[in-house]
């Protein structure tokens, strides 16, 4: 701005006939400078905003109207979804790291695009996605990501043995402590990354809990389940304690499967920043917030939400159920809010999920792979378009809110929206 002002006082003095050569060389020298110095301080100031960027502070706030995320002081309300990238013919094994820089920007300018132009803030993803590309997307795009640890959710390697998840014994002192290492390691490897705007620890883990331990499978069977998550809940809290030692500018979350377990959550999780939650609840949440407000008090975002796209009983796509079910589930959410009037703890969530993934129903063989499968693996009534009791009505491979398309030309898979999408 003062080198404009000068710039047009510059020409005035152009303008004057009795003004001399060297006056105009004075002037002009002394312009130059003056512009010189700005262009000094802009650049300053934008290696100063880049390197404050990756400082970035996230924090919780509450008062009496509910609680707030705050990103550097600023709310950052969750629109979010679960992003992952896998195209036809590939399963859950595939990986997007390891193919070219060039390529990997294809795929990232081509889906963050699309969910910028949404409205999408935040992407759930998991820590094998490198720093350097949580950056870029946050740079490019303004889409934080919430970087999610599974914490053996479905097996680990430790010491060159596979643990499957039937033997993911969380007592284990070995398997804690590998955990722990890996754990602080990624906490190490993002901390300071524009971007991550928290860390997330498992994915329904207490749904898993199947392991068999001697003193424990002595205990009557209503209570072996409660022992094993006390375990699971205390290796939690042990590593956000750790973990806040290393990197205490994000806020810390767990993955739980609906609240299964809220008891032992306030028990055992008492450094827990925000409750993190896949729920299935169909268009509402009915009493998940006064729970979570009643057991916890913290604020509660969900880590899935959503619905499938696909009508077993006309046996076709339903986009207008999937629509339908993400509108009221989203109006909920919004009337949970920070200053509503009502129990104010919600703050936001990430749809279950972007893509189709076509892989969900046979995982292991690769001869469905390049199939769109619908078959139903589980029943949930909370999705009445198609429920039919004593019938499995819920279908994995059709939950995104954009399909999933072949290869374009740069050998992106393509995506195709929804009515969901726009909703």
């Amino acid at each position: 701005y003062e080198c404009y002002l000068n710039y047009s006082k510059f020409k005035d003095h152009l303008r004057e006939d009795a003004m001399s050569r060297s006056d105009r060389t004075d002037r002009t020298k002394q312009l130059f400078s003056i512009f010189t110095i700005l262009l000094i301080l802009c650049i300053a100031t934008s290696a100063f905003a880049q390197s404050s960027g990756s400082a970035a502070k996230v924090t919780t706030y509450q008062d009496d109207k509910g609680w707030k995320l705050l990103v550097d002081g600023e709310s950052h309300y969750i629109k979010g979804v679960v992003w992952g990238y896998t195209p036809i013919g590939e399963n859950y094994a595939y990986n997007l790291w390891g193919k070219s820089d060039e390529y990997i920007k294809s795929v990232l300018d081509y889906d963050c695009k699309l969910m910028k132009e949404a409205g999408v803030n935040t992407i759930r993803s998991f820590f094998n996605t490198p720093p350097k590309w949580v950056e870029y997307i946050y740079n490019e795009y303004g889409i934080m990501t919430i970087v999610n640890d599974l914490m053996g959710r479905y097996g680990v390697l430790i010491d060159d043995v596979w643990y499957p998840e039937t033997e993911m014994d969380y007592s284990n002192p070995r398997i804690r402590e590998a955990l722990k290492e890996t754990f602080l390691e990624n906490v190490k490897k993002f901390k300071g990354t524009p971007g991550v705007l928290m860390y997330a620890l498992g994915n329904e883990n207490n749904y898993g809990l199947i392991w068999r331990s001697g003193e424990i499978e002595d205990l009557p069977k209503g209570d072996q389940e409660k022992e094993k998550a006390k375990y699971l809940y205390s290796l939690f809290n042990e590593l956000i304690v750790a973990a806040k030692q290393i990197d205490s500018d994000r806020p810390y979350s767990i993955v739980n499967g609906d609240l299964g377990h809220i008891d032992l959550i306030a028990e055992y999780c008492t450094d827990l920043d925000v409750l993190g939650s896949n729920v299935y609840r169909g268009k509402s949440f009915r009493d998940l917030w006064s729970k979570v407000k009643e057991k916890l008090d913290l604020p509660v975002m969900f880590m899935e939400v959503g619905s499938e796209a696909y009508n077993m009983v006309t046996d076709q796509e339903d986009q207008a159920a999937q629509a339908e079910m993400l509108l009221a589930q989203w109006q909920e959410i919004y009337a949970k809010s920070y200053g509503n009037g009502e129990e104010g703890n919600a703050i936001g969530g990430c749809v279950f999920e972007w893509r189709d993934e076509w892989w969900k129903y046979k995982n292991v063989d690769v001869e469905e792979l390049e199939v769109h499968n619908r078959e139903a693996t589980w029943s949930n009534g909370a999705f009445p378009f198609d429920y039919i009791e004593g019938e499995d009505n819920v279908n994995e491979e059709w939950f995104g809110i954009m399909q999933l398309g072949y290869p374009n030309k740069d050998g992106v898979s393509q995506a195709y929206p929804r009515m969901a999408y726009y909703t």
